[in-house]
């Protein structure tokens, strides 16, 4: 991890929420923030430590997840720019209850709680995003308890790629899913053993739903795949 003089895109994108501030509060922002660098693999945020600042993630991306028993992964959110990540402890006055993890090199820009309490006590367009913003959040991790408790692991592992597809796109070939996880990664998210995640990916393969290229996945057949994540098997 290193500082990094500035990082615009949490300010400047037009999908960021601070986009509703105005000038004077963007210069608060500017005489408080930090922008930092975090190399593919490097931890951004422990479980069990306090949050001090509200964190967006303004380049790369990261995986968000909680150890379980016996130290095993589950991977509860993927992180995209520009988005916050580790907001829950942090207006709850709580310690982290999972982990962040670079998945690639990332910039994440740090800004004081006390400077988000000022914005929100001061801007109620800002608040009222931040409150739809962790609406949309909530409503998302409460479809995915059902989808990783009530579906079949091939119904569970189609949802994981349409959800890497819906979440970081294609590539220029418009089929490959841009973002390359490992398989312990895409079991992780997918709430199954590393060994199931390899042998359903075989499987959907196998009946040309996908391709696989290395950490490559090619959808192959969407209608298939969307069709395996809508009956859970």
């Amino acid at each position: 991890m290193k500082e990094l003089a500035n990082c615009e895109n949490c300010f400047e994108s037009k999908i960021s929420i601070l986009k509703e501030l105005t000038e004077e509060e963007f210069a608060l922002l500017g005489q408080y923030h930090i922008c930092r660098s975090y190399q593919k693999g490097e931890l951004i945020y422990k479980e069990g430590d306090k949050p001090t600042d509200l964190l967006c993630l303004s380049s790369g991306k990261a995986k968000i997840f909680k150890e379980g028993v016996g130290g095993r992964e589950q991977i509860v959110r993927m992180a995209k720019p520009v988005g916050f990540i580790g907001y829950r402890a942090l207006f709850a006055d709580d310690n982290y209850i999972s982990s962040a993890v670079a998945l690639e090199d990332c910039t994440v820009c740090s800004i004081p709680k006390f400077v988000v309490y000022q914005l929100l006590a001061t801007n109620n367009r800002f608040a009222m995003n931040i409150i739809k913003y962790m609406a949309r959040e909530l409503g998302f991790s409460n479809k995915r308890t059902v989808t990783l408790t009530q579906k079949h692991v091939r119904g569970r592992l189609a949802e994981s790629l349409l959800f890497l597809r819906d979440t970081y796109g294609l590539e220029e070939d418009e089929n490959t899913i841009k973002v390359y996880l490992s398989r312990e990664d895409l079991a992780s998210l997918s709430n199954m053993t590393t060994s199931n995640a390899i042998r359903t990916l075989s499987l959907f393969a196998n009946e040309k739903v996908i391709g696989i290229h290395g950490r490559k996945i090619k959808i192959l057949n969407l209608k298939r795949l969307e069709q395996i994540s809508e009956l859970g098997w």
